[in-house]
């Protein structure tokens, strides 16, 4: 009898080995297959971290008045050699010398336009191809970012490449001022490029772009990290750009960076107003 209630014990315990067995089986492979569906549907890796306007302006507060150069040594002193510095190519539209109104200091926003694959809108009547434009802005090439923009915001587009396309003009760029962006930062093109100068509104790109955006690219995504002028950018990151070209700040290390660039630029100005004194030049903005 023992040997028996032991092996009748001993079915039951392998057939719910079994059950779970298969029970446990089943739901790896539900959720492998929920995870493969989910990865099909697409998935962003790279968060995007959140931050007040409090902590933005207190960050850039740090930053006030530090040159790329500058910001480039405290990147060095933090061990990031090399890292952030954007392609030299991406240069002011304009540069003011003077009062060096040209420079931008503040935190990334980013956006993401790809190229469209439906193409141009082909020729029609007038009224039917100002209706396609408007409805193409509307739902395929928007600006879904602009409400993001507050008081010391840097606008970072990551543009189709390659593409003839003025997605910066002198129209927008000013809405955007208007809700508190400091400048705009983009990999490839804008347009209205004399007016923008007149404006006086702070824009770092690569070339000049003619065409309007309905049937050259659409919006891909908004406040995502980017890749512009061959270098990472996450929102919230900051962004220091003047006659040197730009330079991002990951946001992890930024305070170490501003602390040391600090020190770098007093000890600059202290340094040249000595020579300014030798040389008998009147002192300018850059030394005081």
């Amino acid at each position: 009898m023992k040997i028996t209630k032991h092996l009748a014990t001993g079915v039951v315990l392998t057939g719910l080995l079994c059950a779970s067995t298969a029970w446990c089986g089943a739901a790896e492979k539900k959720s492998k297959t929920e995870d493969v569906e989910a990865l099909r549907a697409g998935k962003n890796f790279l968060p995007t971290p959140i931050y007040s306007e409090e902590e933005d302006l207190k960050l850039i507060e740090m930053f006030k008045n530090l040159r790329v150069a500058d910001v480039c040594d405290g990147m060095d002193a933090v061990g990031l050699q090399n890292v952030g510095n954007m392609d030299p190519e991406i240069r002011p539209l304009w540069r003011d010398t003077e009062n060096f109104t040209h420079r931008i200091i503040g935190v990334a926003v980013t956006a993401r336009y790809v190229p469209t694959q439906k193409g141009a809108a082909g020729k029609m009547p007038v009224a039917e191809y100002d209706k396609w434009v408007k409805e193409t802005y509307a739902k395929e090439t928007p600006e879904p970012f602009a409400p993001l923009l507050r008081k010391g915001s840097v606008l970072v587009i990551d543009e189709a490449p390659n593409a003839d396309v003025g997605s910066i003009g002198s129209n927008n760029i000013m809405g955007w001022k208007l809700r508190g962006c400091v400048g705009v930062v983009t990999d490839a093109t804008a347009r209205d490029t004399d007016e923008i100068i007149t404006e006086k509104i702070p824009l770092y790109f690569r070339k000049v772009g003619r065409g309007i955006r309905p049937g050259r690219n659409v919006i891909e995504s908004v406040n995502r990290p980017v890749v512009v002028g061959g270098v990472l950018v996450v929102p919230g990151d900051v962004i220091v750009a003047d006659g040197d070209g730009v330079i991002v700040v990951p946001r992890a290390v930024a305070a170490d960076v501003a602390k040391y660039a600090q020190g770098v630029l007093d000890g600059d100005k202290k340094g040249r107003r000595g020579l300014y004194q030798q040389l008998g030049l009147k002192e300018d903005a850059s030394v005081k």
